[in-house]
């Protein structure tokens, strides 16, 4: 029954873009495009890359460089661009091109060969490799015109420039996800909260994707809809991939329960297929004629690629679904995550992280238990959920905030650890974490930030592709990791209030 929403990031093309002058004559400019399609195919063949190279030919003239922008723009495969000056190209030349241009860009300052040829150099090598100063002349134009884009120095062979590349591919991706991400509210958001709340139209302005809120009654109606067969199939389903409770398998006495997970997550689906939406939120104070709140439903969707907020929190489930996309093919996954309660012994401080019910087994290895327990909260039947630990590992959890002028993301490298200790009570998926530098600078920054309470852990994708997509997003990001000191940071959040304030009349 599963069907991933996570596309296959093959699927996907970065344009790589050449760029010279028509002075050197055609000689010289076969041998631009013979070397550049060498790299791009070399580029291509790189696994760090998980994006398609697509070679594009040598750019001349203006009129040419604005004509592929413009088709870049409009093919809804291409996440964005790559431009490297493999000669010196005018800059005057590019800019009614880059003012056009509306997909992530990456400045590839390299060069065709790796090593100088000593012996042979003349004065014809020299005309045909200039990108040292004819990517200079590209940088100038790119920084006077305040185009946001991504620098990458170093030989193409390089693996740490080729996994540069591909973290910056991941990230186009992320952005280019959001740009076509429709989200689904199913009620509003918890009553009384603050950082819940956000502007949507201006979430739509920045980010392109689009929310709004449907009563969860029309949810309800899908949910009944569901038929018993299906129904059927789903269960035997659970059945074969997990360690179901006794309880909940035919027969038991809370089978009907598991009936009824499965009817949400069928109407779930189909709700969400139906209206072309790769996120979702709902709310255990807004749960209409459910019966439950949706527990397995949710952690199962999310597994396929959707993006999840609990409490109406939309702009988590926008993180969510973003991170999956960053993070396809990779191992490890995404989830909804919460900073719930603390182990504060000196010298052994963690992080307990959970939520009522929702955390994805994407985080995880091991074959997760479907239980059924009583939920204190929201006032319907014990809901049924899928229980496990999340594997031990490096991960980065990250969340956004309204900040009312711009959207702050503030993302925290932490250590996801094995379980101390046993949690035979716990009857909720979780995960446990050290986070970095330390327990009291991290939570400290993370208060000073005004950070969410709801995050997404990723532990598929880290820190890199988070700053990649907050510069192709223009997106103020806070980073808390090894290098962190409070002051420091206290200093950072009062710089960029000033900075951002005034990069709006930019």
């Amino acid at each position: 029954m599963s069907n991933s929403i996570i596309p296959d990031l093959k699927s996907r093309e970065v344009w790589f873009l050449t760029g010279s002058q028509g002075l050197y004559g055609q000689e010289t400019l076969d041998q631009v495009a013979s070397q550049s399609q060498e790299i791009a195919t070399a580029l291509g063949n790189s696994s760090d890359i998980p994006v398609t190279i697509v070679w594009t030919p040598v750019l001349t003239d203006s009129d040419a460089i604005k004509r592929l922008f413009l088709e870049a723009n409009s093919n809804d495969s291409v996440v964005g661009v790559i431009a490297w000056m493999h000669t010196f190209s005018p800059a005057k030349m590019w800019i009614r091109g880059l003012d056009a241009l509306r997909k992530p860009l990456l400045h590839l300052h390299t060069q065709a060969n790796a090593e100088l040829p000593w012996d042979s150099i003349d004065m014809d090598f020299m005309n045909l490799n200039q990108a040292a100063h004819g990517d200079r002349e590209f940088g100038y134009i790119q920084a006077r015109m305040n185009i946001a884009h991504k620098i990458v120095v170093g030989h193409h062979s390089n693996p740490a420039v080729t996994a540069q590349i591909g973290t910056w591919s991941r990230a186009a991706s992320g952005w280019n996800a959001a740009q076509n991400m429709k989200l689904a509210r199913f009620g509003d958001n918890m009553r009384n909260v603050a950082v819940t709340e956000g502007d949507k139209t201006e979430a739509e302005i920045r980010f392109g994707l689009s929310v709004n809120t449907w009563g969860v009654n029309d949810l309800v109606e899908a949910v009944d809809a569901a038929s018993d067969s299906a129904v059927d199939a789903l269960v035997a389903e659970y059945e074969e991939l997990y360690d179901v409770d006794p309880s909940l398998r035919k027969g038991g006495d809370r089978h009907e329960s598991l009936r009824y997970g499965a009817r949400q997550e069928l109407g779930l689906r189909s709700f969400l297929e139906a209206g072309g939406f790769t996120a979702f939120t709902t709310s255990f104070e807004d749960l209409g004629g459910l019966r439950q709140l949706p527990g397995l439903a949710v952690q199962r969707l999310m597994a396929d690629g959707y993006g999840f907020g609990a409490e109406g929190d939309w702009k988590t489930a926008v993180l969510v679904r973003v991170a999956k996309v960053m993070g396809s093919g990779l191992p490890g996954g995404a989830s909804l995550m919460e900073d719930y309660t603390y182990n504060m012994e000196p010298g052994n401080e963690l992080i307990l992280g959970a939520h009522m019910l929702e955390i994805c087994p994407s985080l995880t290895t091991s074959k997760p238990s479907l239980e059924i327990h009583e939920l204190g909260i929201g006032g319907r039947e014990d809901p049924v959920r899928l229980v496990f630990d999340t594997d031990a590992g490096d991960a980065v959890v990250v969340a956004m905030s309204d900040m009312r002028d711009r959207f702050r993301l503030v993302a925290n490298a932490v250590e996801v650890v094995d379980l101390p200790h046993p949690l035979p009570k716990l009857p909720v998926a979780r995960a446990i974490w050290k986070p970095a530098p330390d327990f009291t600078t991290s939570a400290s920054a993370w208060l000073t930030a005004g950070a969410a309470h709801h995050t997404v852990m990723s532990t598929a994708v880290g820190m890199d592709a988070f700053r990649d997509f907050a510069d192709i997003a223009r997106t103020e990001l806070l980073v808390i990791d090894d290098d962190t000191t409070l002051r420091d940071f206290t200093r950072e959040v009062r710089w960029n209030a000033a900075y951002y304030r005034l990069a709006q009349a930019i």
